[in-house]
């Protein structure tokens, strides 16, 4: 299962964020996403859970209890319709 956490405060680190899941669970990976320019937190990540009992037992724990001072916004996390799209791909972004 795939676990949408926002709004992380930017001193939380990818260790930060598996430690509070791995209570609930095994925890396959903990990712935050950075910014590509900067290489600083954008304020959400990703936890995938192989068991979608564990990944909802993580949700209705951790959805609003703190980290680092910041209250945790936790669901499961949602596909993009038709991919990754933006600058740098293929379809959409600008165009001149």
């Amino acid at each position: 299962m795939n676990i949408y956490v926002g709004n992380l405060s930017h001193e939380t680190t990818e260790k930060d964020l598996r430690d509070a899941f791995e209570p609930f669970g095994h925890v396959e990976s903990a990712k935050i996403i950075t910014d590509k320019y900067t290489s600083k937190s954008r304020g959400f990540g990703f936890v995938e859970m192989p068991s979608r009992t564990e990944g909802e037992s993580a949700i209705s724990g951790l959805k609003d209890e703190e980290l680092k001072g910041r209250r945790l916004n936790v669901n499961e996390a949602r596909s993009r319709p038709g991919g990754r799209r933006g600058p740098g791909s293929r379809e959409g972004g600008r165009r001149f």
